[in-house]
Order: C-alpha cells, then structure tokens, then sequence
C-alpha cells in the first residue's frame, strides 16, 4: 500500500521573539517502512548506562518528562533523575550553582540560566543539539545547547541548554500554528541516519516510539514489533489498543504529502508565558509529513488536554488532514500498548479520539 509503513535547556527570562541573553553564560557557538520510513537510531547505552560524547540526548523517554497534568495520566509515575553529579556541573562551567528540580524539563534540573538534563539515546541528542544551535523559526524562541568547557554536547550522559521561561498551556491552536512554522523550517533538514534504523531488543523508551511511529504507517501495523522481538501487551487496555489499531488500519489510504523532518512531540514541549514569544525546549524526530506532527498535536490535545472537538475542523485544510488524524491516533494508541508505563486511565481518551477520527473518514 502506497505511503503506508509502520525530552531540557540554558537561558533567561523571555524578553522578545529573539533568544535571550542568557545572563553571565555566554551563548554557545555551535523510523523505515516503504517511502515515510520512520525508524530510529540504536542508543550508544541505556539509561544509567550513559557514556560520555558530544552526541548525545534521550527525548522520547516517557519518565522523564510529560510537562502537564493531562499528559501524565498517560503514565505511571517514573523515577525522578538523580541530581546532576558535581563533575557533570564544572565540566559545564556550573561549579557554583545550586541544582534545582524541574517538573517540566525531561527530568531536567536548573543551573541558573542552564538545565541540565539526563540522556539516553545519544545520536536524537546530538542531532536535536546541534539543530537547535542556529535554526530560525519566526516567533519561537528555541532552548540552545550550552556545550561543555571541552566542547562537548554530553558529558556523563547529561546534556545543557539555556534555561527558557513559561510552561505547558492549553493553547493547542497556537502550538498547531507553532507546528507549520517549524516544519518550515525543519523542511530544508537532511534525513538523519538513526531515523531508517529499526527497533533492536532489547528495547528501551526509543524503541517503542519507534516501533509505534511505524505501526501507523506500514502495511502490517506493528510488524516492526514482532520482528523487533518484542512482547505483544497482555493487559485489557493495550489488548484493547491493538483492537482499535487494527480497525483503524482499514481505513488508511495512500497519502501523497512528502515526508520531511518534523517534531512529534510539540504538545509539551511548547513553553508559554504570558505576552512574551513562545518557547520551544526540544526537537523529537520523525521522518513525517509536516501534517502528521500537527495531527499527534490535535491527537493529545483531544485525548488529554481537554482541547474543545472544534480543533479537529479549525486546521481541516491542512493536506490530508483525515488520514495525517488516523495515523496520528493510531500512533499514539501503539505507543499506549506497547509502554510499560501507560495508565488504564488513558485509553478512554485515545478511544474517544480514534472515533471522532473515523467519522471524517
């Protein structure tokens, strides 16, 4: 079938659309199936088992972020990040500053004007780091990596950026509006290698957003999980998932949109505070059309961000807007399955969302 396959921060107050200074811290200088493949790249170690390099940077990670209460009900709670170790601090240049915890930021912890957060997969991290580094997105403050005194992005498996202001609203139609102007910019991005990788056991957090990306769109929803070796769910809600994923997967059609590198997550990672510029903490990767990333937004707002059901025909003139919707639901219904960590009590929300999707098909 034709088109089917298949998170942190350094900074200062937000004063305009412009990155901020970032007060005394100088501002640093530097999965697939057929033709939308998606696949993701091998971590060089897992969590707790971080080694050192300027690659690096976990993001997909459910523990360590999920920044408003409608996302956590999707998981059970994680164990928080061990404070940053003292080395990690000086190597950063922050031997004088006391670490303080963060909810919002993937498990991050504030330096002043830095975060620093724990990583796992290290090509995502060198990949987002250097992205986030120079690109431009009118009317987006992005956090940029702060490398290490040696130049390094990670050391000991944490990674730095400017601190940024604001939290997670429901704001879902600005982060939508905030999705089309990344992804234009992101458009002129090369396909990074990790993204034509496939899920290897054994598998961590990476590893089923991949596999579930590709449930979307391969011919054979969840192929990538049975020749990744992993467990099919057992419990009523990720039996009931996988359900759902089947059903849905009847009414694809081929899309035509060309795939481009877009951020899947921009739910949480979308920052507000008050009139100042939005911020973004991170770039998630995905080999996605552009419509796509904004259908997983609408997807999470509807499900858990208690979005009014008039977001779905506001952004109706996007291309393909139905099937970018189904693949977008049925994302997120895989990630439901498959992750050890997901909440009874968010499947009723996904379940209410796949049947709205259906009827616009």
């Amino acid at each position: 079938m034709d088109g089917l396959e298949n998170v942190t921060l350094v900074a200062v107050p937000i004063r305009s659309a412009a990155d901020p200074p970032t007060g005394n811290r100088p501002v640093p200088t530097e999965m697939v199936d057929a033709e939308h493949g998606a696949g993701a790249g091998r971590r060089e170690c897992e969590i707790g088992e971080r080694m050192a390099g300027e690659d690096g940077h976990r993001r997909d990670s459910v523990p360590a972020r999920r920044p408003n209460s409608a996302v956590d009900r999707r998981y059970r709670t994680a164990v928080t990040s061990v404070e940053p170790p003292e080395h990690v601090r000086a190597t950063f240049g922050l031997r004088e500053v006391t670490p303080v915890p963060l909810n919002d930021w993937d498990g991050g912890w504030r330096c002043g004007d830095v975060v620093l957060s724990p990583v796992a997969d290290h090509a995502r991290a060198a990949w987002s780091a250097k992205v986030r580094e120079t690109l431009k997105v009118d009317g987006l403050r992005l956090a940029r990596p702060v490398r290490a005194t040696d130049g390094r992005y990670v050391v000991s498996g944490w990674r730095a950026d400017t601190y940024l202001e604001g939290s997670p609203e429901p704001r879902h139609d600005e982060v939508v509006s905030i999705s089309l102007r990344l992804h234009q910019a992101t458009s002129r991005l090369e396909r990074p290698r990790f993204l034509v990788q496939p899920p290897v056991a054994p598998w961590v957090d990476v590893d089923i957003f991949v596999a579930a990306d590709r449930a979307a769109w391969e011919s054979v929803p969840l192929r990538s999980l049975r020749a990744g070796g992993a467990v099919l769910p057992t419990s009523p809600d990720g039996q009931r998932s996988m359900e759902l994923i089947g059903q849905l997967a009847t009414l694809r059609k081929p899309v035509h949109t060309p795939a481009q590198l877009v951020h899947g997550d921009l739910f949480g990672t979308v920052l507000f505070a008050g009139q100042y510029t939005p911020g973004l903490t991170d770039i998630t990767p995905y080999w996605r059309p552009a419509g796509w990333a904004a259908g997983v937004i609408v997807v999470d707002a509807l499900s858990w961000g208690g979005a009014d059901d008039g977001l779905v025909d506001r952004w109706a003139d996007l291309p393909e807007w139905p099937q970018m919707l189904l693949r977008a639901v049925m994302f997120r219904l895989a990630v439901h399955a498959l992750h050890p960590r997901s909440t009874p009590e968010a499947l009723p929300g996904l379940a209410r969302t796949a049947d709205m999707v259906r009827f616009l098909l």
